[in-house]
């Protein structure tokens, strides 16, 4: 989500995932979360690299590895993971809080090199949840971060079901479960 907010302000963001249909819906978000007084917490920074080899989820050979601003990522690079900076800050943001809800990690951990900025926030919400938070990790990609990272037992409640479990906290009918009741 990063390049699609730093896009929406004119940011540069190199070969990085945008959702180009959803730059207004970014500035939006932005907009409702300052009329509500709620600290919106954005990649400040990024780690990009011009070879990623997602056949392999690996870097290929002779690929530079780069920190840069996340508006400001070069031609020909991809972000692909948060960096420091943005790491500092999701972790600082996470520790106080009372809930939690992960909903997607911060880049490609599914490659060993561009695992630090999940493996912050992971390592951020097993320290609340230590501490008292409820933590609620949703999603594949989520639940496949909390184990690589062998975070499992140290957060509170894990489901599979990231777009239905978003869904059920809106409020919204889940059509299995309204079968279910017989609704």
């Amino acid at each position: 989500m990063t390049y699609t907010f730093a896009k929406a302000h004119g940011g540069e963001i190199g070969d990085s995932i945008v959702e180009m249909d959803k730059l207004d819906v970014a500035l939006g978000v932005e907009e409702l979360a300052k009329k509500n007084g709620v600290e919106l917490v954005l990649g400040s920074d990024c780690t990009a690299t011009n070879g990623l080899d997602f056949d392999t989820m690996s870097v290929k050979p002779g690929a530079e590895i780069i920190t840069c601003p996340a508006n400001n990522v070069p031609a020909g690079f991809e972000g692909v993971d948060a960096g420091p900076e943005s790491q500092k800050a999701f972790a600082e943001a996470i520790k106080g809080a009372k809930t939690i809800l992960w909903n997607g990690p911060a880049g490609v951990f599914e490659c060993d090199t561009f695992t630090p900025g999940s493996r912050a926030i992971g390592d951020a919400i097993a320290q609340a949840t230590a501490e008292g938070a409820f933590s609620l990790i949703g999603g594949g990609d989520s639940v496949a971060c909390v184990n690589k990272f062998g975070l499992a037992d140290k957060v509170s409640y894990i489901s599979t079901g990231g777009g239905a479990l978003l869904e059920a906290i809106e409020g919204k009918v889940l059509p299995g479960v309204a079968a279910i009741k017989g609704e």
